[in-house]
């Protein structure tokens, strides 16, 4: 598999608070390269490239970053590991590249994609959905973007284990205990009966208010 996404920035030789509200200004993003033998690397990337690079490759996928130190180029491989975006305009503040050794396993947080409709569903129970990501261990170029889990035959009262993913050769999940992913659980009358009575509860204090 080849890396097929590239993002070009610039070293820079300034940091600080001040420095990187500069850069946004001008619609840079301060970032650091943290290389896979230790060593960091403040770079400037374009905020339209970053963000069209964001979503095509999102935290999973490996691209090339290509550094500008004065004219002196070298494109090295990485990924996006950590983000930071403005509280509500949701534009990019910093982001942390990573450095892989292409050979090496690494540990990444891929989101899992539930789909279908559990036939369990359809007979009254509840789709419980317990995770967003799962952490897998592979080789950088083996990481896949996301793991697809397929609810539709989940009857009720059953779950899908993390330990019972459909991963791709050479991808593994890291877990100490097997949890669950997804249940189908049906409500029980003690449970109904007990939303009742909060719900009762709720309107009676509303009530006397």
């Amino acid at each position: 598999m080849n890396i097929e996404k590239t993002l070009s920035v610039q070293k820079r030789a300034h940091s600080g608070k001040g420095d990187s509200g500069r850069l946004r200004s001008q619609d840079l993003i301060p970032g650091v390269y943290y290389t896979a033998g230790g060593e960091n690397i403040s770079v400037q990337a374009p905020k339209a490239a970053l963000e069209k690079l964001y979503q095509e490759v999102g935290r999973t996928t490996v691209f090339n970053l290509e550094i500008d130190d004065n004219g002196s180029k070298k494109t090295l491989p990485a990924l996006i590991w950590a983000v930071q975006r403005h509280p509500y305009k949701k534009r990019f503040l910093h982001v942390d590249y990573y450095g892989v050794d292409l050979e090496k396993p690494i540990k990444v947080e891929v989101p899992v994609e539930f789909t279908g409709t559990a036939k369990g569903v359809k007979l009254g129970g509840t789709l419980e959905m317990y995770r967003e990501v799962v952490r897998l261990c592979a080789k950088p170029l083996d990481m896949p973007k996301k793991v697809v889990v397929d609810v539709t035959d989940m009857d009720i009262n059953s779950s899908i284990m993390v330990a019972d993913l459909k991963l791709p050769e050479n991808v593994s999940a890291v877990f100490d205990q097997n949890y669950a992913l997804v249940s189908v659980l049906l409500e029980s009358d003690d449970d109904a009966s007990a939303e009742g009575e909060e719900a009762a509860a709720v309107a009676t204090e509303a009530a006397a208010s």
